[in-house]
């Protein structure tokens, strides 16, 4: 009988969410989802591997919450605004992500920033979609709306690890001004 990856991953974020990354092993991950641990280790080599495609499948979810929230908006300059204002607002709220950077703050940063190239890679390719969904203007020569995309995710991780600073993060009409004066001016 095939097993569902879903099936592990529920199992993975369920840890995670309850012992954060540190305390979290392919063993409890087995057990909560009722398999056993060399099922587990057929479909993720090692706990690096789980807890990265966990972040990835946590990423496509919340990315899909955003989609829900600025589909009606009717330009893409508005629709990166308060995709923008959305994602810090969902960022600070996550129950998984407030969880990690409180109890594991150094096994966190890793897969953010050295292993994190497959979280920013969907995070970009998300991005990608959306402007292209939006009909986005050409960019001008020479820019590719990947470096663009990947840049934004990039500066989205540096306000999620360090909050404080000049912009209020945990202030939608401070992060919608940000986004309006400094981001929507890169699509032009």
């Amino acid at each position: 009988m095939p097993v569902d990856d879903d099936l592990i991953l529920d199992a993975a974020v369920g840890e995670l969410r309850t012992y954060g990354l540190r305390r979290t092993s392919v063993d409890n991950v087995a057990r909560r989802a009722g398999l056993s641990r060399a099922t587990v280790y057929r479909r993720f080599e090692n706990k690096n591997v789980l807890v990265q495609a966990a972040l990835v499948r946590e990423s496509a979810r919340f990315f899909g919450e955003i989609v829900a929230a600025i589909g009606p908006l009717p330009t893409v300059e508005e629709r990166l605004v308060e995709g923008f204002v959305v994602g810090l607002r969902m960022v600070r709220t996550d129950a998984l992500l407030t969880r990690l950077l409180v109890s594991d703050p150094e096994e966190l940063v890793p897969y953010l920033t050295l292993r994190g190239a497959g979280v920013i890679a969907a995070a970009s390719e998300f991005l990608v979609e959306q402007y292209r969904e939006a009909a986005g203007p050409p960019l001008g020569e020479g820019r590719d709306p990947r470096v663009l995309a990947e840049m934004l995710v990039r500066l989205a991780i540096s306000f999620t690890l360090t909050p404080s600073g000049v912009v209020a993060v945990d202030d939608d009409a401070e992060v919608r001004r940000f986004a309006a004066a400094y981001l929507a001016p890169l699509l032009s």
